[in-house]
C-alpha cells in the first residue's frame, strides 16, 4: 500500500476515535474546555455529549443519594458508626500472693551410717550376716582366728591364780615375812588380773559387732582374707530417717529456719511427694558459689528410699499480695505491658509491671485495688477514653462461675 494512502487511513481511524469519544464519553465537553478550546467549538464539536451529560446529571445525583443512604443503614446496623460503644468482656482484679518457692536438687543419705572395721588384724573365720539383714547394735557379724588370744586368756589365768595363791599364804603367816613381802605379793596379783582383763579385751575384739542398728549392706569380704583395721567388711545404714543435702541462694540465707517444712520427691519414685523438716543450717555461705547449705530430715518409716538417691526439694515461703488479672489482658506497647481498665463505661491505660506469671493468672504491680474490671476480650477495639460495653453473656458466666 501507497504511504499517502497508510496516512489517509489513519486519519481516518483517529477522527472516528475522536468523534467516538466526544458523542459517548460524558464530560468531553469539560475536558476540550480544559485543554483550552472555546465553548463555542466546544458547542459545535459535541452538542450531543452535552445534551447526555445533563440528562445524566440528575441520575447519578439520584443514585449518589441512593448509595448515602444505603452507608447510613449499614453504618447504623453495624453498631452506630465512629463514636459508638465497643463491646467488650471483663474481668474483676483479686488479690493474688506472690508464691515464693524454692527449689534444688539434693542428695540424701541414711541418718546414720557407719563402715565396720575390724579392731584387730587377721584372718576371718566365719561371717554371721549377709546383704540387706537387719542387726542390732552389739551383734557379731563376723569372727577373727582367735587361738593365739586364747592362749593368751588362759595364760593370765593361770598367773592370776599363782598370785591369788602366794598373797593368801604371805597373809596367813605374816609373822614369818615380811610386810614388804606381803605388799608385793598383793601388787603382783593386781598385775595378774589386769593381763588377764587384756587378754580377754584382744579375744573379744575377735568378735567383729555392729556399732548400731541398721542394715548390712552388699559384704567385700569372704572366709579365710586376711583383713586389717582399715579395711572396712560391711557397711551399715540406718536409714529410718533420711538428711538430705541442697544449696540454697544467697538471698534465702536470712529466710530458712531449723524445722521449717519441706517436701521432696525422689527420681526413683515420681509423682511420690515426702514431708520433712529443715533439721541444719550452714552457718557461712559458700564464697564460690554464693549458695547456702541446708539439710533437711525426711521420715523413712515405710522404707521406701535409699541413701545416695537424688530428691528435688522444694519449700515455700509467704509473699507479698499483688493484684491479679487474667493473662490474656495484659498488653505491651512502645512502653511496655499495660491493661485497660474499665470506669464509667469507658476505656482507660493502666500501667502494669508483671511480677509473676502463673498459669492462671498474674500477678503485677499497678494501681488497682480488688473489684477493678479490666478488659479481656475484644482488646483490639479498645482506645483511650473511648466508650465502652460490657457483654451481659459473659457478665452472667462470670457470675455463675464464682458462685
Amino acid at each position: 500500500m501507497a504511504f499517502w494512502k497508510q496516512f489517509i487511513l489513519s486519519l481516518i481511524v483517529i477522527v472516528a476515535g475522536f468523534a467516538a469519544w466526544v458523542f459517548f464519553v460524558p464530560g468531553a465537553g469539560d475536558t476540550m474546555r480544559g485543554a483550552g478550546i472555546p465553548d463555542s467549538v466546544v458547542s459545535k464539536i459535541a452538542p450531543k455529549a452535552e445534551e447526555t451529560a445533563d440528562a445524566d446529571a440528575p441520575a447519578r445525583a439520584q443514585g449518589q443519594q441512593r448509595g448515602d443512604g444505603q452507608g447510613q443503614g449499614q453504618n447504623r446496623r453495624n453498631g452506630g458508626g465512629r463514636n459508638s460503644a465497643i463491646l467488650v468482656a471483663t474481668q474483676a482484679v483479686v488479690q493474688g500472693v506472690v508464691n515464693d518457692r524454692l527449689n534444688a536438687i539434693g542428695t540424701g543419705d541414711a541418718i546414720r551410717s557407719v563402715a565396720v572395721t575390724p579392731q584387730a588384724s587377721g584372718t576371718i573365720r566365719e561371717i554371721l550376716i549377709k546383704s540387706g539383714d537387719r542387726v542390732k547394735a552389739g551383734q557379731v557379724l563376723a569372727k577373727l582366728d582367735s587361738e593365739e588370744q586364747v592362749i593368751a586368756r588362759g595364760q593370765a589365768d593361770v598367773a592370776v591364780k599363782a598370785a591369788v595363791e602366794k598373797s593368801n599364804l604371805y597373809h596367813n603367816i605374816k609373822s614369818s615375812v615380811s610386810r614388804m613381802d606381803v605388799f608385793d605379793s598383793e601388787i603382783a596379783e593386781q598385775g595378774a588380773r589386769l593381763q588377764l582383763q587384756a587378754a580377754e579385751l584382744n579375744l573379744a575384739r575377735r568378735n567383729i559387732t555392729a556399732p548400731i542398728d541398721g542394715i548390712v549392706g552388699i559384704v567385700p569380704v569372704n572366709i579365710g582374707d586376711n583383713v586389717t583395721t582399715s579395711i572396712p567388711i560391711v557397711t551399715l545404714d540406718d536409714r529410718s530417717e533420711i538428711l538430705v543435702d541442697y544449696w540454697v541462694p544467697e538471698r534465702f540465707a536470712n529466710t530458712v529456719l531449723v524445722g521449717q517444712p519441706v517436701e521432696a520427691m525422689s527420681v526413683a519414685r515420681p509423682g511420690q511427694v515426702f514431708s520433712g523438716v529443715v533439721e541444719a543450717v550452714d552457718n557461712r555461705i559458700d564464697a564460690a558459689s554464693r549458695t547456702l547449705r541446708l539439710r533437711a530430715k525426711i521420715d523413712n518409716s515405710s522404707d521406701e528410699l535409699r541413701a545416695g538417691m537424688s530428691f528435688s526439694v522444694s519449700m515455700k515461703f509467704a509473699g507479698d499480695k499483688y493484684p491479679a488479672v487474667d493473662p490474656v489482658s495484659v498488653q505491651w506497647d512502645s512502653q511496655g505491658s499495660f491493661v485497660w481498665q474499665v470506669n464509667d463505661d469507658k476505656s482507660r491505660k493502666v500501667r502494669v509491671s508483671i511480677v509473676q506469671r502463673n498459669p492462671d493468672f498474674v500477678l503485677v504491680k499497678a494501681d488497682l485495688k480488688d473489684g477493678d474490671m479490666i478488659v479481656t476480650q475484644g482488646l483490639q477495639r479498645v482506645r483511650e477514653g473511648g466508650a465502652v460495653r460490657v457483654s451481659a453473656d459473659v457478665a452472667a458466666t462470670a457470675e455463675v462461675a464464682t458462685q
